[in-house]
């Protein structure tokens, strides 16, 4: 297992779970419900779902109306009763996720050996300018890629080729990396390499493709891609 360096031009990496940890949303809850993880957890799920059904379906919503939506799901499914008001502030918790610890280093030490970053995402622009303003990552991404630009979520095969169509490279010459079992399997679907980050210690899934390499932090990936290239 392992990553083919000779052949990658740029990396892409995920947003949600992978530089920021959703389940920090759970911080949101705790003055609502003593079972704020279990609830924050069905509303991820939930809004994952929205996002598959709504490919099938030709229904798109952008990130912050799926998560509005798989909120409001999750609290019915808890008995939790929110005003409007609260909701919303429950909501604004996605502008401020906790940053996990390997982000900023890990990411600089990859974009000093040579390689430009793009953020990939089912997050809409707005939620995503926010998000690179509180991991401090503009001087370090390259730029942003959206599924608001096409109306369609990952892990669809389309978003990934306009990826690489909005990056000017190859699918073949560029690695995805997330922290999303889905997200790997719709890369490597794809064409792209794929790597799994892989930051609960938790086991792959056993189905679908494997990942080209499963890393821990975004230091592991950086030290790859530094053997790799010395090595050539």
């Amino acid at each position: 297992m392992g990553i083919d360096s000779s052949r990658i031009e740029s990396v892409v990496v995920d947003s949600y779970s992978t530089l920021v940890d959703v389940e920090s949303s759970r911080k949101a809850l705790e003055a609502h419900t003593p079972e704020a993880t279990a609830l924050a957890r069905v509303w991820q799920l939930r809004t994952r779902e929205y996002a598959m059904v709504g490919n099938e379906t030709n229904v798109y919503r952008p990130a912050v109306d799926r998560h509005r939506l798989a909120l409001k799901y999750a609290l019915d499914v808890f008995d939790v009763n929110l005003t409007d008001d609260e909701i919303e502030e429950v909501l604004s918790v996605y502008h401020e996720l906790d940053v996990f610890e390997d982000v900023r280093e890990g990411l600089e030490t990859i974009r000093d050996t040579g390689y430009n970053i793009y953020i990939l995402s089912n997050g809409d622009p707005a939620l995503l300018d926010s998000l690179v303003d509180h991991t401090n990552l503009a001087d370090v991404i390259t730029g942003v890629i959206s599924a608001d630009d096409i109306h369609l979520y990952k892990p669809t095969r389309e978003l990934y080729e306009h990826t690489a169509e909005r990056i000017g490279v190859p699918l073949g010459n560029l690695v995805h990396v997330t922290a999303s079992w889905s997200d790997v399997n719709g890369a490597l679907n794809a064409g792209m390499q794929g790597v799994w980050l892989n930051r609960k210690g938790r086991a792959w899934e056993p189905y679908g493709r494997e990942p080209d390499l499963i890393i821990e932090s975004f230091h592991e990936l950086a030290e790859s891609l530094t053997t790799e290239n010395t090595e050539v």
